[in-house]
């Protein structure tokens, strides 16, 4: 039987009575110690997959349908960024981007994490600073996502892909491949 007010009291066959803390109870310390995974770094990679074509790879999140985007992904502790970018398109989208044109667009945005997402980052980290690459590929090529984190993938023209987007720093950075390519 569970009770809940300022705490709750688990009663195992009326024989023992455990207290639980309520999450506010808990210092920020235990938090993280309870944590199974490290906090996640505040700066990450967004990779804009994209071909000659123009056509631009999104991919739904599975935590929130209806969320498309291109791939992203936090720098592990030690990682370089292009590190980040390679790792990140491999899990997310089974491409090994080493066989492609990856490139740093020099590109930084800083950001707000959404507060959906603030339980993943230290208690005081607030703000996430992302670096931007694009990924050229020959076409469509495979797509084998992580079920885990996405649900489908869409390639598109580049207004269409950017208009998907729920992130306004994905949507600039779309945007911007028409002016990169003629470059």
């Amino acid at each position: 039987m569970l009770h809940g007010s300022v705490s709750s009291r688990i009663l195992f066959h009326d024989t023992f009575d455990l207290k639980l803390p309520m999450p506010n109870e808990i210092p920020a310390t235990s938090l993280a110690q309870l944590r199974e995974k490290p906090y996640k770094i505040p700066r990450s990679t967004m990779i804009v997959i994209y071909n000659h074509s123009l056509e631009v790879l999104l991919i739904e999140r599975a935590d929130h349908p209806g969320y498309w985007q291109s791939v992203t992904g936090s720098q592990d502790e030690g990682e370089a960024l292009l590190q980040t970018a390679i790792r990140e398109v491999m899990e997310e989208t089974g491409i090994d981007a080493s066989l492609y044109q990856l490139t740093d667009w020099q590109k930084e945005n800083v950001y707000e994490i959404y507060p959906i997402w603030r339980h993943r980052y230290a208690p005081d980290v607030t703000h996430n600073t992302e670096h931007v690459f694009g990924l050229v590929v020959p076409g469509r090529v495979a797509v084998t996502l992580s079920p885990r984190e996405h649900l489908q993938h869409v390639w598109l023209p580049v207004e269409k892909a950017a208009s998907l987007c729920f992130s306004w720093s994905n949507r600039e950075a779309i945007l911007s491949l028409p002016e990169r390519m003629s470059r």
